[in-house]
């Protein structure tokens, strides 16, 4: 979220971040978003009798706040076809991985127990599975002899501050489109 907050006021992304949402009243994106003078909001699940009726409010939110574009960070839940058909906009999220290589929980781990020399993170399209959407970016990260879960993390979390921004840049220019696929026109 820091990383989108800088490039935005550095005037690298062109275009405003109105609200910042997370379903974590404790998240730090929410504590950066007040500093930055960013409308925000939590949406713990606790608050709710379920998932769609969470799901719901953070919709009607999201509309009320007249997004263009929903860039998830650390959103560790897989956003339901209801929810991503009533939206109507283009949905981003970054995996630390090189899919379609160790989607959903842990990829890291998961590079490593697989023995990976390469490892790295990818921007892409949300649909409505598990790290499935078209791929906007990608960038390798190499995995070192003794890397721990934590090294590579830290390792690939670097790539990750300025490959997100980056990406998103490229969507609200319309230089990546989802409609073909993630591929440059």
């Amino acid at each position: 979220m820091q990383s989108l907050i800088e490039a935005w006021q550095e005037g690298k992304i062109p275009a405003e971040i109105v609200a910042v949402g997370s379903d974590h009243a404790e998240a730090q994106a929410l504590t950066r978003a007040e500093k930055a003078d960013i409308p925000h909001h939590a949406f713990p699940l606790k608050d709710y009798s379920s998932r769609i009726e969470q799901e719901q409010a953070i919709l009607t939110w999201l509309k009320e706040s007249r997004i263009e574009l929903l860039v998830l960070a650390g959103f560790m839940r897989v956003l339901s076809p209801d929810f991503l058909k009533a939206l109507n906009c283009p949905v981003l999220n970054i995996h630390p991985a090189l899919l379609p290589s160790f989607p959903g929980l842990h990829a890291q781990r998961q590079a490593l127990e697989y023995g990976v020399k390469v490892s790295g993170c990818t921007v892409h399209f949300v649909d409505e599975g598990l790290d499935s959407g078209p791929i906007i970016l990608q960038e390798a990260v190499p995995v070192e002899p003794g890397d721990t879960e934590e090294i590579l993390t830290e390792r690939i979390l670097k790539v990750e501050h300025k490959l997100y921004p980056e990406a998103v840049r490229l969507v609200i220019n319309k230089l990546i489109e989802e409609r073909n696929g993630g591929k440059r026109e």
